[in-house]
């Protein structure tokens, strides 16, 4: 082989090798909490302020005052409970993990009441009724799809009940007749001592979305346990929280099962870090930063993607922008994108995916859309640059 075109070879075979490292992307899709880019980008701050712990040793699990072991995630737990209104609090990987080990270690063997309404699909294969199978307990299903009602709960309960399960349907809609009993009078309803779980899986806190019910308001209106994932709404690092009550957590800080699913340092630190700056109403997240964004701000960021590109091939238009990460199904939200127009869109799409950085925008008909309200202010220079470049040809 002439020696020109094996280094043509070698050299686009690391390419494509270093494609498919984890690096930085422009998110112009639209969905704030996109799963495939990561969900909840951490605030640089964040990673700055746990760099000392990260890079060197820490006590994740030693008792500076005492020095002996200690338990593991500083005061992640206490600041949880500060923040939620729980009596303890348990963190994992993510939130899948949080309800397979409440259910293994509180319903093993036994029976879990869950609205057929309820029994969802998340993202790629998390299915309420396979896990509820893995974690050893038995699926009891009550209500239709569309109407469950408190009777349907309470006729259910009987000696092999060892929960009930609450499920947020985060990613659909059920819309017509329906009927669902409030959590309030659910709690209210059950005998005495028998657990309720919610599922609440977006993190929601303190945002206001529309068909988000709080983590927070969860646990005022009785349920004993809730999970939720940390990287979505809640903003920090991808882990699985559990908060509620203290004797039922304290069932599943002995469970085996635990030693599988817990994080480390790295987790423990950014969601600690996160948490005291949640508590303090300077975390930064996507959501937040997206809701405050003005007209005035939306278009002045449009301006600097605009500046020198053609009239003809760059305008701004309206565009909704969405959630996303399983929160606020079926809502969506107004904003302005920057609107593409080129006579291979789909190449277009494909030439910015494979730019530096890498650009993640959609396709409407015969135009490529990149949404404002998903990029980074930080990264609008230098996609300009890249649209240039690429418009030019």
């Amino acid at each position: 082989m002439d020696p020109s075109a094996l280094l043509d070879s070698i050299l686009r075979r690391c390419r494509e090798v270093y494609s498919r490292r984890l690096r930085p992307v422009v998110n112009a899709t639209g969905v704030l909490l996109h799963t495939n880019l990561g969900r909840s980008p951490l605030p640089e701050a964040v990673w700055e302020a746990c760099a000392g712990t990260n890079s060197g040793y820490s006590n994740l699990e030693f008792d500076l005052a005492t020095g002996a072991r200690g338990g593991r995630g500083g005061l992640t737990g206490e600041l949880l409970c500060l923040l939620l209104g729980g009596e303890r609090a348990l963190v994992v990987n993510n939130n899948a993990a949080a309800v397979l080990l409440t259910l293994t270690a509180l319903a093993k063997g036994r029976e879990v009441i869950v609205s057929r309404g309820e029994q969802v699909q998340i993202g790629g294969g998390f299915r309420i009724p396979e896990i509820l199978a893995l974690s050893g307990a038995r699926l009891v299903e009550v209500g239709t799809t569309n109407v469950t009602r408190l009777s349907d709960y309470i006729e259910a309960v009987r000696p092999e009940t060892a929960l009930v399960l609450v499920v947020h349907t985060s990613n659909f809609r059920i819309r017509g007749f329906t009927e669902r009993s409030s959590l309030r009078d659910l709690a209210s309803a059950l005998p005495e001592g028998m657990p309720l779980v919610v599922d609440q899986g977006s993190g929601a806190t303190d945002e206001g979305l529309p068909g988000e019910e709080g983590v927070a308001r969860c646990l005022k209106d009785g349920a004993d346990l809730v999970c939720f994932s940390g990287d979505k709404l809640f903003g920090g690092p991808q882990a699985g929280i559990v908060v509620g009550s203290e004797g039922l957590i304290r069932r599943l800080e002995g469970h085996p099962l635990l030693r599988a699913l817990r994080p480390g340092k790295t987790i423990y630190s950014l969601l600690e870090e996160s948490l005291v700056r949640k508590l303090n109403g300077k975390l930064e997240t996507p959501v937040r930063d997206a809701f405050a964004l003005t007209q005035e701000e939306f278009l002045r960021r449009g301006e600097l993607l605009l500046d020198g590109l053609s009239a003809d091939r760059a305008r701004l238009v309206p565009s909704l922008f969405t959630t996303g990460g399983g929160s606020a199904p079926d809502e969506e939200f107004p904003g302005l994108a920057l609107e593409l127009v080129a006579k291979n869109p789909e190449d277009v799409i494909r030439r910015l995916r494979e730019g530096e950085p890498p650009v993640i925008g959609t396709l409407s008909g015969d135009k490529v859309l990149l949404h404002i309200a998903t990029m980074a202010p930080s990264q609008l220079g230098e996609l300009n640059k890249v649209l240039r470049a690429i418009l030019a040809e």
